[in-house]
């Protein structure tokens, strides 16, 4: 596989948001295992497509389009603005996305342990555990734009 290369606001390596299932076997092959979740948030099903193997998996909105929404990736190679992103530091990424005029929005510390960076203009949550990068998930802003939608104030 070549490189995993996430690029915020549209897509992962050579897969757009939007880009159907069919699109992503061609570029990766079959999943591993695919699974069908319920977004209680949105009230939306999605089919997620889970690469374990390369340390990914793609969420498809279960729509009459099955566009990519979605992404998440843990794998220890994976390209973002540039850089090798889980060999950096926190304040190291936390630099690198405002320097890419992606500034923090929000930082939370979980009970159990992870905590989460939220870079909303990127659509972008990065997650650590004990002070490591262990995994991002960043979406379409057309998905998560929906949350203003919902009024949840």
């Amino acid at each position: 596989m070549k490189d995993i290369i996430i690029h915020l606001l549209k897509g992962f390596c050579g897969l757009f948001f939007g880009d159907n299932p069919q699109r992503a076997i061609a570029l990766f092959g079959e999943p591993d295992e695919k699974e069908e979740i319920m977004d209680e948030i949105f009230n939306e099903k999605s089919t997620v497509y889970h690469y374990w193997d390369h340390g990914f998996s793609l969420f498809f909105k279960d729509d009459e389009n099955k566009g990519l929404h979605c992404v998440e990736v843990d794998n220890k190679e994976t390209i973002l603005l540039g850089e090798k992103i889980f060999e950096l530091k926190e304040e190291e990424i936390k630099v690198l996305f405002k320097k890419n005029a992606f500034p923090l929005s929000e930082t939370e510390q979980h009970a159990w342990g992870e905590k989460r960076l939220s870079f909303d203009e990127a659509f972008a949550d990065l997650y650590f555990e004990k002070g490591k990068l262990i995994s991002i998930n960043f979406c379409t802003p057309d998905y998560l734009g929906d949350i203003n939608k919902l009024n949840l104030n």
